[in-house]
């Protein structure tokens, strides 16, 4: 989390983020990846991330350099709000090129449009994968791999089953800023949710659940929250029965092997 004048400048560029896709709707995509290009740029040349994020030097001056450096390279409206973050003052050097990759995140999910509740089902599902298929997870964390061919693995497994915005941020989890593709997944899947104004919920069953019994617990956890909850679910056997609910540092239990454990504890005792 930024801090600071960090936090300011994240907040600005977020606002005039917004205004650009309230113009520019059907370019959010292409400014997401187009974000996600430049923080890239700057975590690859240290020599421009510290120039750009040097307090000594006139914002103008930042502009102008950065103008020259992605002229033509990236779509407009990415650019003038890289150029925008050129000009403010950063905490600390890295943090303006994460600030572009929240940025680009956020572009990314409002593309998905109408279907941003099936984008954060899939970033979800594109997690559990990655994180219970050891060869998988390997490769995608396997330094000897170029990103290119990481990238290639990914649109392979995805392309034609999931939503390009699934595709576009998977790929970006790819890029390290995070320690692992799952939490960068995770986090992202979190921004989905913010924009939507939701919260999100795991919830572990020993059995799939009713499309009714998913939506009573949906619009149960609505009302506790007050706010519209994502469902995330997890068919686990070893639960037994019940349900067990995980929302935000919340833990529902009411499994049967949570009470199991509880009666051997009292036992025990």
């Amino acid at each position: 989390m930024m801090r600071g004048a960090s936090a300011e400048a994240q907040a600005l560029l977020a606002g005039k983020l917004d205004d650009v896709l309230s113009g520019s709707a059907d370019q959010a995509g292409t400014i997401g990846t187009d974000l996600f290009a430049v923080a890239g740029l700057l975590r690859s040349e240290p020599s421009l991330r510290r120039v750009l994020t040097d307090v000594s030097v006139p914002g103008e001056a930042k502009e102008a350099l950065l103008r020259r450096v992605l002229e033509g390279k990236v779509s407009a409206p990415a650019l003038d709000l890289a150029a925008a973050g050129a000009q403010q003052r950063w905490t600390a050097t890295r943090d303006l090129a994460d600030a572009l990759e929240r940025l680009g995140v956020i572009a990314v999910v409002r593309s998905s449009g109408e279907s941003v509740d099936q984008l954060e089902t899939e970033l979800f599902e594109v997690g559990r994968l990655v994180s219970h298929t050891p060869e998988l997870r390997d490769a995608l964390s396997d330094p000897a791999r170029s990103q290119a061919d990481k990238r290639s693995l990914v649109r392979n497994l995805l392309e034609g089953k999931a939503q390009l915005a699934t595709v576009a941020l998977t790929e970006q989890a790819l890029a390290g800023s995070y320690r692992t593709v799952g939490l960068a997944l995770e986090d992202y899947q979190k921004v989905a949710a913010e924009i939507r104004g939701q919260g999100v919920a795991t919830v572990r069953v020993a059995r799939p659940l009713s499309d009714a019994d998913r939506q009573r617990l949906a619009d149960a956890l609505s009302r506790q929250y007050d706010r519209p909850v994502h469902l995330n679910v997890v068919v686990d056997p070893s639960v037994m029965g019940g349900i067990r609910v995980e929302i935000g540092d919340d833990v529902i239990d009411g499994t049967v092997a949570s009470r199991l454990d509880n009666a051997r504890r009292k036992l025990a005792g």
